[in-house]
C-alpha cells in the first residue's frame, strides 16, 4: 500500500478533454428527457393550475432555450457547464508518479466514477432524472434569512441539511456492506464482482457487481459532498458592495473541507448560520418564479442566490461564472474545498474497510475498488 508507481491517468485536465463529449452529452434527446422528466414531478406535486404551466415552459425551454436544468456542480461540457463534477473528482483522485497503490484511481475505473464521452459516471448519476429535484442528493433547500415572516425556521433549515449529511453517511454505510462481497471466504478476489470489463449502469437503487454498487455509492457522496460547498455559504462571501438580504445573502467565509462533513464524526455540531439555498419545482424550470412567500411575493434565499455551480476547472482554478462564484473568488474557494473533501471522503472509506474487515482484507478491497484489473495487478 505504500508503494508508489508511474502515472496511467494523464493530468485531470486531459482525462477530463479526452473523455467529454460536448455534442453527445448537450444533446437535445438529453435536455428533453431531463426537462420532461422534471415535468413529470412538477405535474405530480404542483396545484392544477401550475400544471399547464410547467409543460408548457418545459417544452419551450426544450425547443427554444435548449438550455439544461441542473441544480448542482456542472456534470456536461456544454449549456453554460465544464463538467466541474468530474474535473473536482479527477482532481481529488487520479493518480501521478507519487500515488501510493490504494491512494488513486487506475483509469477505467476513474472513468466509470467521475464520468466519461457519453456517460456522467456514478459522480454525475445524482442529475439525472428524479435525482435533479432530491434535495438532500445536493445539500440545497436549506434555506433561512433572519427577517420577519420568513416560511421556514431555522430549525427547519438545519434539518434539511442534515439530511444532506446523513444520505452521505448512509450511503458510506452500503458501500462498506457490499465490499463484502469483493472477496470470497478465503480472501481471494471474486472475479465476476471486481471486473470492470462490461463497465457500469449507474440507474435505480442495484447496479449488479459488487465494485460497480459501491461506486455507485461512492459517487452519490462525492456528488453531495462537492454540491454542499457549491450550494452552501459554507465558503463564500456576499457582495460586499451590497446590504446582506435574501437575495445577498451572509457567508460563513470558511476555508478548506467543513468539519461537520467528516464522516468518521458521529453526531458533529451543526456550523452556526449555515444554510443553502431554496429550489423547489417552480425554480426548475425558473429560478425567478420559483421560491416565492408571503402576498408580496417575496424570494426565499434561492439557489440562484448562493450556488457556485460553474466556471473554469483545469490545471488552474479559473473564474466562477454564477453571480455567487464570480464574486470573492467564491468559485474558487468553493472548488478547492471540495477537491480536498473528495479526497479526505476516500481516505474516510479505505479506513472504514480495514476498520471492518481487518487489514488484510481491507487493504485487498481497497485493491479491488482502485485498480482495474485487481486480480492480475493485487
Amino acid at each position: 500500500m505504500g508503494t508508489a508507481r508511474p502515472a496511467r491517468n494523464g493530468s485531470p485536465q486531459e482525462a477530463v478533454d479526452a473523455n467529454v463529449s460536448k455534442k453527445e452529452d448537450t444533446s437535445s434527446l438529453r435536455r428533453a428527457t431531463a426537462l420532461l422528466r422534471g415535468t413529470l414531478m412538477i405535474k405530480l406535486h404542483a396545484p392544477s393550475g401550475l400544471k399547464a404551466t410547467a409543460i408548457v415552459a418545459a417544452i419551450f425551454a426544450i425547443t427554444v432555450t435548449n438550455a439544461p436544468a441542473v441544480e448542482a456542480f456542472g456534470t456536461i461540457n456544454g449549456g453554460g457547464q465544464n463538467s466541474e463534477h468530474a474535473r473536482i473528482t479527477r482532481q481529488a483522485l487520479s493518480c501521478d508518479e507519487q500515488s501510493a497503490i490504494g491512494t488513486c484511481f487506475e483509469k477505467n475505473t476513474l472513468d466509470s466514477l467521475a464520468g466519461k464521452k457519453g456517460d456522467f459516471g456514478a459522480v454525475g448519476a445524482p442529475d439525472r432524472g428524479r435525482g435533479m429535484l432530491t434535495s438532500f442528493a445536493h445539500c440545497s433547500g436549506g434555506d433561512y434569512y433572519d427577517v420577519s415572516g420568513y416560511p421556514r425556521s431555522r430549525e427547519e433549515a438545519q434539518t434539511t441539511l442534515e439530511e444532506c449529511r446523513n444520505y452521505m453517511a448512509d450511503n458510506l454505510a452500503h458501500a462498506i456492506s457490499d465490499a463484502a462481497k469483493l472477496l470470497n471466504g478465503k480472501g481471494e478476489f471474486r472475479s465476476r464482482q471486481v471486473s470492470m470489463s462490461f463497465g457500469c449502469i449507474y440507474g435505480g437503487s442495484q447496479h449488479g457487481r459488487a465494485k460497480c454498487n459501491i461506486l455507485a455509492h461512492f459517487g452519490r457522496i462525492l456528488h453531495a459532498s462537492q454540491d454542499f460547498y457549491s450550494h452552501s455559504n459554507w465558503v463564500d462571501q456576499p457582495n460586499l458592495n451590497l446590504p446582506v438580504t435574501a437575495k445577498n445573502p451572509p457567508g460563513l467565509g470558511n476555508r478548506g473541507a467543513a468539519p461537520w462533513l467528516d464522516l468518521r464524526v458521529a453526531n458533529p455540531a451543526f456550523p452556526a448560520g449555515l444554510i443553502s439555498g431554496c429550489f423547489d419545482n417552480v425554480s426548475f424550470l425558473d429560478e425567478e418564479r420559483g421560491c416565492l412567500y408571503n402576498e408580496a411575493g417575496d424570494h426565499r434565499v434561492r439557489h440562484a442566490n448562493v450556488h457556485k455551480d460553474v466556471g473554469e476547472i483545469g490545471e488552474e482554478i479559473g473564474k466562477g461564472t454564477s453571480q455567487r462564484g464570480a464574486m470573492n473568488e467564491n468559485f474558487r474557494h468553493a472548488v478547492e474545498a471540495a477537491i480536498e473533501d473528495s479526497s479526505d471522503k476516500w481516505v474516510t472509506f479505505r479506513e472504514a474497510l480495514v476498520t471492518e474487515y481487518g487489514a488484510e482484507r481491507g487493504e485487498k478491497m481497497i485493491c479491488a475498488i482502485t485498480h482495474d484489473k485487481p486480480k492480475r495487478d493485487c
